[in-house]
């Protein structure tokens, strides 16, 4: 057998010894700001905290919780998170349904399909969008940070591409018993995609979970703020305005900022091991036809 051979043998133990290392690498900075935030401040502005808590104290994660402003952002990330994902995968995994089908079926779907991927290639730019959204009266509102990114036409793709993979048989068996196109996208396409679907989604969550600039654009009151922009401005800029000031009268900003930090990674780190089986099935079989 292949696998058997002495060089498949080396190959895979260095692979997986050189993967392992990358992933400790990838993982210590997050367990770095872990102990840091469980640490007391004395050690933490010091810098003498690596690999454990000095002063082992959970008051940072007390304070940071009873921060109206943190929890106000944390809410909306999870609102936008949650409803963009969703809404987009619905405008999404439709546009890719009908752009699945062929120019027999579709007649105009070269000419919209040419409409979607025009954009990947030119946009309106910044000061067109901060316009556009200020015209239509959704400036410091949840919308403009959901509906200017709602249609992504390289998921489009992905799903676009997955969904000429489905054989044709199970929907024209569909059409024959009596099924439409949306019976058949709902009972037929849907079940079968969940892996570019978990892939998509994904993709989606992550982008609005870490997407700050739009924030800081079109959000002007700070307790509306997404929690990326509220950690940018909190550590980026410095600003420490938007803390309650008796939260860190007697804690140092470090440990309040690494406890933060750890708080906003940590939803996409708990999600990701759920998704990630069909991560790599969902990408390789939606981006090949046979």
């Amino acid at each position: 057998m292949y696998h058997k051979t002495l060089p498949y043998r080396i190959f895979s133990i260095f692979n997986n010894v050189f993967l392992t290392i990358l992933s400790v690498l990838c993982l210590l900075p997050l367990y770095h700001l872990l102990m840091v935030s469980l640490s007391s401040s004395a050690p933490a502005n010091a810098g003498l905290v690596t690999f454990w808590p000095i002063g082992f104290t959970f008051e940072a994660y007390a304070k940071t919780f009873d921060n109206s402003n943190f929890l106000s952002s944390l809410w909306v990330s999870v609102e936008r998170t949650v409803l963009g994902t969703g809404l987009a995968l619905i405008v999404n995994t439709l546009a890719a349904y009908a752009l699945s089908k062929e120019t027999r079926v579709f007649r105009a779907r070269n000419v919209y399909l040419w409409y979607f991927v025009i954009t990947m290639l030119f946009s309106g730019g910044l000061i067109p969008g901060y316009i556009l959204i200020l015209k239509l009266g959704l400036m410091n509102t949840l919308w403009a940070l959901i509906l200017p990114g709602l249609v992504a036409v390289f998921n489009i793709i992905l799903l676009l591409n997955f969904f000429r993979t489905v054989p044709k048989d199970l929907e024209e068996a569909a059409f024959i018993d009596g099924a439409g196109h949306f019976q058949s996208f709902i009972k037929i396409y849907l079940p079968v995609s969940v892996p570019v679907i978990a892939t998509v989604s994904l993709f989606m969550m992550v982008g609005h979970w870490n997407a700050y600039f739009d924030g800081i654009i079109y959000i002007r009151d700070s307790e509306k703020l997404p929690l990326a922009t509220f950690m940018q401005t909190i550590i980026v800029q410095g600003d420490m305005t938007k803390m309650d000031p008796q939260a860190i009268a007697n804690l140092s900003q470090r440990t309040i900022r690494a406890s933060q930090i750890f708080i906003s990674a940590l939803p996409i780190l708990l999600v990701y091991p759920f998704l990630q089986r069909y991560f790599v099935s969902g990408i390789v079989v939606g981006a090949v036809k046979e």
